[in-house]
Parts: C-alpha cells; structure tokens; sequence
C-alpha cells in the first residue's frame, strides 16, 4: 500500500508541473489586466478620455455656430442700407425682425440709429434700451468711430468675415442679459469719409431661435427612439450666469460635464455638453464593472478549465498506471498456471509416478490449470472485444441450473485446495433463459475467483440460483474482507481495484467485474452488489427470461 502511495504522489509533481506551465503565463496575464483596470479607475483614465472626446465635440459644435452666425449676419449685413441711405433702416428691420437694433454712423455729425417699430410701441423696456443705445453708440463712434472702422477692416483682411460680433450684455430687471453686437463697414465707405455700420442680436432671438436651432444642427446624427447609446445634450450660458441661455432637444437639466468659452463669435458664452440620464463618471464605473465582471468570470472559467484539465490528466495518468499494474499482474497470473503445467507435465513425462490414481490426480491439474490459463486469457479477448466495440454474444434458451451447476464443477477443484466451505442452492423448477452460456458461465467464474481470492480468514463460498419477479437472480456469496460503500459503485470501472492491502497484495487483472457488468448488461440484467468492509460480499446477478433484442422492442413500443 505504501509502495502504492509512493507512485501516486511520484506522479503528481509530473501534474502540477503540467498545470504550473498554464497557470502562471494566465495569472500573470489576469494580474496585469486587473493592475491596468485598477490604474484606469485610480487615474479616472475614462473620464479623461470622454471628457477629451467631448472637448473636440465642443469645438467642433463651436465653429458650426460660428459658421452659422456668420452666415446669417454677413446675409443681413449685405441687404443693409448703404452709407448714404439712413432713412432706409427701418424698411431693412422691417425684413429682418431678428434684429432688435439697427444704427449707422458716418461722422460726428451724421448718425442714424433705429429700433424695431411694433417693440417701440408695446414694450416700454424695449423703448428704454434703444434710447440707451443710441445715445451709447453715438458717443461711442463719435469718439472711437474711425478706429473700429480700421478694426473691422484689419479683422476682414485677416478672418475673410465682413463682419465683426462684439459682446454687449443688457440690464433688464436684476440680471445681465447677453446681447451680440455686430459691426462691419457698409458700402459708401471710404478711407476719406469711413462709415461704420451695425445691429444688434437680442437676447430674445438668441435664446428662443438661432442657439436652438444651431445646437440641434450640431448632432443631427442622433435618433429621438435610439436607446442603445446615451444621447448627448449641448447648452448655452452666459458666463455670469449659471442657467441655460439656450439647449438642444436632449438637455435635461442639471450642470454640464465638460464646458468650452466661445473664443470668436460669441464671446461671453460658454458651451456645455452632458449625457441624457447618466454621466461620465457612471459610464465609467459602468466599464470598469463590466470589465472587472468580465474578467472575474474568465478567472472563473479559467480555473474551472484548469480543475477539469487537472482531473482529466490525473484520471489519464491514473488509467497508464492502471494499464501497466494491468500488464504486471496478467504477466503474473499466466506465469503461475503455465509453471504448475510445467512442473506436473515434466514429472509425468520422466516416468516419476507409479501409482495410477497419482498420475490422474497430475492429468486433472493440468487440465484445471489450462482452463484456468484458458479463461484468465478470455477475459483479455472479451476486454478488448469490449473495448473495440466487437463483441457479440449468441443467444439461446438455456436451462441456467444446468450451466451454473457445470460451470461450479469445472471449478470446484480450485474451491477444494484452497480450503473453502462450498454450498449451492439451485432452484431446479426455473424457466429457460435467453443467455450467451459461455460468458454467463465466466461471469459467474469471475465472481467466484474474486471470493476465493479475497477470503484470507472466513473460507466460505456459496451460491444462490432462484427466480423472482419474473426473472433468475444469481448469487455469489463470500464471508471475505468486504467492499467500502464509498468503492461499491467504481469496482465496476476496468481495472479498478479496491485499496484494501489484501487486493493489493493479491495479483489481478481488474477486469473481471467490469466483464461481469458488461455481460450482464448486454443480456438485459443487472448487477449489484451488497458488502461491508469485514463482513463479506453478497454479488447480484439479474437476469430476464425473455431474448433482449425482445425486451428492447417492448421497451419501444411501450
């Protein structure tokens, strides 16, 4: 048992070794994934990266405003009323309701300025701010006129834009309301009398319509019902102001995420971009989760292969040893037969004997021996029949008392010399079975060779034929060393044997029961076994009355 023990644990480093070969290359590999994702959360490396995505999105949705604003003041400021036309301002406001005020400035003593008419006569407010302004503006371009013309100038030759868009916030109520100022030089300007021209984009006509519209036109890619992506909402601010001058269709509410002034067209302005109904920050928990997740279930799996691999190479490690433990004691099985032929062949055969009955005796044990050597090495053909898939069996009613009985005196010598208490109980009124009589008869060999051998102390040996629920039970009792319940169920298995010292110590093929379990089942039958370690063995062989092939046909209909 210990020599036995040794092996095992001989083959295990030969295993973990195998193992180690996987597991440390896929350990390395998970331990380095689980530090980069750790590093990633700890560096906020997904925030970093969407919030960089979203600054090129802002600056990208920045000059497609710019653009638009562009395009919109440089097509109004080409229907504005030329230098020497002032009385025509309230004709292009008229056509242009967006604007809220209209001026035109070609000298100290010439300036005309002139504010949408239907808000003059309903909005007092309104009617306040243009006072204001005219009375700014003409201040404003009396003193510095000259030098916002050659500023708007200068900004022309370097931009290519005709127009130049200033900040010009407005006090209504407590708060400061954003307005955009737009200056550029009118026709009829030149450097001997320079004329400068504008008008003004109310906070009304940023907020209600042009911001709207630009920020909408910014993503038009996004889909009102796709839900698979998280939509992404623009808004407008003015910096002294933390709520949305304007947004897009997705905004719903709260602080942006990433923010970005507006460096040209809108100075004052800041745009913000966020994630409908999330953030960045749970998108990227979210990541991190799943990849943690993800991982987590291939270490998972990982192992669990890893377990399956170590038990399979175990099992395959433990057949090769079985095989060769297979080798040595078959090896040793056909040496004792064929060396008592020898030995009683050589005496016969150098005349020693005088006394007939003697003679006889030595001819019997040849004979015994021969079957024995016979069987051990049909049991080898019929395993590996078995194995290949090849056996075939021959059917016919058989009267079973009569091949029990024939097959126990055929081994009856065998029983005798070793000293056992032999008692059969056949019932005689059985039906006739559909058997393979010559591997019933070594099954039933195969049972009563394990008796023999693994009783060392209590010599009994009996067996039971009778019927029962329609079919022949046959029993093989012994008073031996007993099967562990835990073993019951794998002394079936090929070259199984069980770790008793006594097995160990007895040489044996391992095949015997796994032949008896494969004839059985091949009749139709079953085969069981009742034992306790120390109290003997009690080995059940069922067997049907009627042909198999018949039994699977009923079974089919049935």
């Amino acid at each position: 048992m210990l020599k036995l023990q040794v092996r095992r644990w001989s083959e295990r480093p030969r295993i973990l070794v195998l193992m180690l070969a996987v597991i440390l290359p896929a350990a390395a590999l998970i331990a380095f994934s689980l530090h980069h994702l750790w590093s990633i959360q700890h560096d906020k490396a997904i925030e970093a990266a969407f919030q960089r995505n979203y600054l090129q999105v802002l600056a990208i949705a920045e000059k497609q405003i710019d653009d638009h604003a562009y395009e919109v003041a440089e097509e109004a400021s080409s229907k504005f009323p030329d230098s020497d036309s002032p009385d025509e301002l309230d004709s292009f406001l008229a056509t242009h309701p967006d604007i809220a005020h209209a001026f035109l400035w070609a000298g100290k003593t010439n300036f005309a300025f002139q504010s949408q008419s239907d808000r003059m006569m309903h909005d007092r407010q309104f009617c306040a701010e243009s006072q204001m302004y005219s009375s700014e503006f003409r201040g404003w371009w009396d003193m510095d006129g000259k030098d916002e013309v050659a500023r708007v100038k200068k900004f022309e030759a370097t931009t290519g834009r005709h127009v130049l868009f200033m900040e010009h916030p407005v006090v209504r109520g407590e708060k400061m309301q954003y307005q955009s100022l737009v200056l550029f030089v009118p026709r009829g300007s030149t450097p001997e009398h320079p004329v400068l021209a504008g008008f003004v984009y109310d906070t009304d006509y940023l907020k209600n319509k042009f911001f709207p519209q630009a920020l909408n036109e910014v993503l038009p890619d996004q889909m009102e019902n796709d839900t698979s992506h998280p939509q992404k909402g623009l808004m407008v601010r003015y910096e002294k102001d933390d709520y949305p001058l304007a947004a897009s269709a997705y905004w719903d509410g709260g602080s942006p995420e990433v923010e970005r002034p507006f460096k040209s067209v809108f100075p004052g302005l800041i745009l913000g971009i966020k994630l409908r109904g999330t953030t960045i920050a749970s998108i990227s928990n979210h990541l991190l989760r799943t990849n943690f997740l993800v991982l987590g279930a291939l270490s998972l799996l990982m192992g669990a292969g890893l377990i399956l691999t170590y038990r399979n190479v175990a099992r395959e490690l433990a057949l090769a040893k079985l095989k060769s433990d297979f080798v040595s004691n078959v090896s040793h099985e056909l040496r004792t037969p064929l060396a008592l032929i020898r030995l009683y062949a050589e005496t016969l055969e150098l005349g020693r004997l005088s006394n007939p009955g003697k003679r006889q005796e030595y001819y019997e044990i040849i004979r015994k021996e021969s079957e024995r050597l016979t069987s051990l090495i049909n049991n080898i053909l019929d395993f590996s029949r078995i194995e290949s898939g090849k056996k075939e069996y021959s059917f016919r009613e058989t009267d079973v008392a009569d091949l029990v009985r024939s097959t126990l005196e055929s081994y009856r010598f065998e029983i005798e010399q070793n000293g056992f208490q032999f008692e059969q109980k056949i019932d005689n009124n059985l039906p006739q079975v559909w058997v393979d009589r010559e591997a019933i008869a070594r099954s039933l060999l195969n049972l009563v060779n394990n008796a023999v051998k693994y009783s060392a102390t209590e010599k009994y040996l009996g067996v039971n034929l009778y019927g029962r629920d329609g079919g022949v039970n046959l029993e093989v009792v012994d008073h031996g060393i007993g099967i562990a319940t835990k073993e019951q169920a794998k002394i079936f298995e090929k070259f199984y044997r069980v770790g008793d010292p006594l097995v160990h110590n007895t040489k044996g093929s391992g095949l015997g029961l796994s032949l008896v379990r494969h004839i059985v089942q091949a009749h139709g039958g079953e085969v069981a076994v009742e034992s306790e370690p120390g109290q003997g063995s009690k080995f059940i062989i069922t067997l049907p009355v009627e042909h198999p092939e018949l039994q699977q046909t009923k079974g089919i209909s049935a």
